[in-house]
């Protein structure tokens, strides 16, 4: 169990995922204009940049909003560790878009 200390040690838990939406919005604002920059400022005019070149990085920032739950949670995962007799691989790879 993670005990709080110091200045977060009053937050609630509203005020925790507030503070947590609030810093996903700014750091989106802020790649926003990272890319924007990097696009307008490329050097290699024979080969440019585009926003399609960024997409894997904004799926990353997206995915600081996870559904499952707060970021200082930990997942609930109950299944065996490979050393437990549990599987040693999990295919992660999704299915093809039909």
């Amino acid at each position: 169990m993670q005990a709080h200390t110091g200045e977060g040690a009053d937050k609630t838990l509203e005020q925790e995922e507030e503070a947590r939406r609030a810093f996903i919005a700014e750091l989106w604002r802020r790649f926003e204009a990272l890319q924007e920059w990097a696009v307008s400022h490329w050097p290699d005019q024979q080969h440019p940049l585009s926003s399609a070149d960024f997409v894997e990085s904004r799926k990353e920032i997206l995915s600081l909003r996870s559904p499952a739950g707060s970021l200082n949670q930990p997942s609930q995962n109950n299944e065996a560790e490979p050393e437990q007799g549990g599987a040693q691989y999990l295919d992660v790879t999704p299915a093809p878009w039909p």
